[in-house]
């Protein structure tokens, strides 16, 4: 049994509606953590996730996860703006809420991620297949996604069946 995936805490999005785990429900999702001031972010992290994003298509959702937990002043909604049409993410992109003065971002502890970039795989269930810190293997990386876009959604329970069957008559009378 695989965990299930914490909740995200946003202040902002880009590229998209506000978007929560709970409507991404049935899909697979690639979580991409990433600071703009991150050397490998910018180097590793978003090309990969932009190319999962263009490869994979409509078969998973990518999701970028503004995790700021340094140079707070710098990294500003309005220089994130500008970063992203610059490097032209255009996958959607919450930037990660701060509790009072702690410098962690809320999502970045729930994850219990140890830096940026940090690369999460959640299957269609909501779990948490997937958690990489630093550089990932592009082969290694398409092959993971590849096995949960191919893996069957767990199926509903059955619904409970009564010990005897009902009886309907034709006018709508059950029994």
């Amino acid at each position: 049994m695989h965990p299930s995936a914490p909740a995200w805490s946003t202040t902002r999005w880009f590229n998209s509606d506000p978007l929560t785990l709970g409507a991404l429900r049935g899909h697979v999702v690639v979580l991409e953590a990433f600071q703009m001031l991150c050397p490998g972010c910018v180097s590793q992290g978003l090309p990969q996730a932009s190319r999962l994003a263009r490869v994979f298509g409509d078969d998973i959702r990518v999701i970028g996860l503004h995790s700021v937990f340094e140079h707070h002043a710098a990294m500003t909604p309005v220089s994130l703006e500008a970063f992203l049409h610059e490097y032209k993410i255009s996958f959607p992109v919450g930037v990660d809420a701060h509790d009072g003065d702690d410098p962690t971002p809320v999502t970045f502890a729930r994850y219990g991620m140890r830096g940026t970039p940090t690369t999460v795989l959640i299957d269609r269930d909501g779990a948490v297949r997937a958690h990489h810190f630093g550089a990932v293997d592009d082969l290694a990386l398409g092959a993971a996604v590849a096995r949960l876009v191919a893996a069957a959604p767990t199926p509903a329970p059955a619904p409970a069946v009564a010990d005897e069957p009902s009886v309907c008559t034709i006018d709508g009378v059950c029994s």
